[in-house]
């Protein structure tokens, strides 16, 4: 049995069974279900899935030697990817009808959540992801609060999320210092439609590396001090990044769109 995780992984591997069984009865989990697991670890969590019968799973891990265990583990029952989920781009074996479910290696959550946010090829019913408490209160952060910035705006451009619920530092091997909590996101019916969101991704950068400061000084770089462009905002410059909506900034990735900014 593999027990030791790798701290350059940020692997944490879950093992309270009364949390790993109250994921696997999420009333959307069922036997229609198609599953993707991202790091796995162990399998732990994939024992109370297969359970649910689903139409398939694939499990993403990133470890050789955790993959090689879970080959043999699951042997003939599942798929096992010995892939790095950054770099992973086999669109294939993803579709409306895809879960995609993660206990998420901590030092990369942030960038494996705005991967699915920015790459429109990746198809799913829904999310369900484990990040540091820390991290999860960034995500549902609402306008004018502290916790509010760049994973607040791009992750509720695109989704409605809902926290499902927190898990003690116990649950884990090794333990973690923090809290972890569960979200769960699903697309927008309607969202602001961008032709590239990753020119959300990049005014938001701009912005919040300037968190303190009013926003006069990153609109212009952004702008290219373009006058005219700046006063058809009609921004109050004097505001800081946390005081604008999430509105406010697709009207910002817009503008920049329409008057292609290069």
């Amino acid at each position: 049995m593999i027990t030791k995780a790798k701290k350059s992984l940020g692997q944490n591997f879950l093992i309270d069974k009364n949390i790993l069984k109250k994921i696997s009865q999420i009333s959307i989990l069922d036997n229609s279900t198609e599953l993707i697991e991202i790091g796995p670890g162990t399998g732990n969590l994939s024992d109370y899935l297969i359970k649910k019968n689903p139409k398939k799973i694939f499990l993403i891990e990133k470890d050789e030697n955790l993959s090689k265990y879970l080959k043999n583990k699951f042997f003939g029952k599942i798929k096992v990817i010995n892939k790095d989920i950054l770099k992973f781009f086999d669109y294939e074996i993803f579709n409306k009808n895809t879960i995609i479910m993660g206990n998420l290696p901590y030092n990369i959550s942030s960038q494996i959540l705005v991967k699915f946010i920015l790459d429109n090829n990746f198809k799913y019913k829904a999310l369900i992801f484990m990040f540091q408490k820390e991290m999860a209160d960034r995500i549902l952060a609402k306008v004018n609060s502290k916790n509010y910035g760049r994973l607040s705006i791009l992750s509720n451009w695109k989704f409605d999320i809902k926290k499902l619920f927190d898990i003690k530092p116990s649950s884990f091997k090794p333990k973690p210092k923090v809290e972890s909590s569960l979200l769960f996101f699903r697309e927008k019916n309607y969202k602001y439609k961008l032709n590239n969101p990753k020119n959300l991704e990049m005014i938001t950068r701009v912005l919040f590396n300037q968190r303190r400061k009013k926003i006069r000084k990153s609109i212009n770089k952004i702008f290219k001090k373009n006058s005219q462009i700046i006063d058809e905002l009609n921004l109050n410059l004097d505001l800081r990044p946390q005081n604008l909506d999430i509105k406010t900034y697709c009207n910002l990735a817009s503008k920049y769109e329409s008057n292609k900014i290069s």
